[in-house]
């Protein structure tokens, strides 16, 4: 009975190393997106495509910090700031009725 708690728990803890994998895979891809919309974006809408890009991708990057996020985009340290304050506005989008694929 032991054996087969223990093999169990081992098993929990795979399906959880998996789940991890992918949603690191998943914020990695979000800012690899993101980095790729923002570099094409026109001089004069970066700023604008940065929060649509942030507002897209919020549930993704929901455990991410500002600094991090500046880091994995390749951004100043000064744009954390707007990055806590658009995905706060995500929330209130998507719960009116804002459909992100559309994005």
């Amino acid at each position: 009975m032991l054996i087969r708690v223990v093999a169990w728990l081992e098993l929990l803890k795979a399906r959880e190393l998996i789940v991890n994998q992918k949603v690191a895979l998943s914020v990695h891809s979000a800012l690899e997106s993101i980095r790729a919309a923002i570099d094409a974006a026109p001089r004069n809408a970066y700023i604008a495509e940065l929060h649509l890009q942030i507002i897209k991708y919020a549930e993704v990057l929901n455990e991410t910090t500002g600094k991090e996020f500046c880091e994995g985009v390749g951004i100043g340290g000064a744009f954390a700031t707007e990055f806590s304050k658009m995905r706060k506005i995500a929330k209130r989008l998507r719960d009116a009725g804002l459909d992100v694929n559309k994005i």
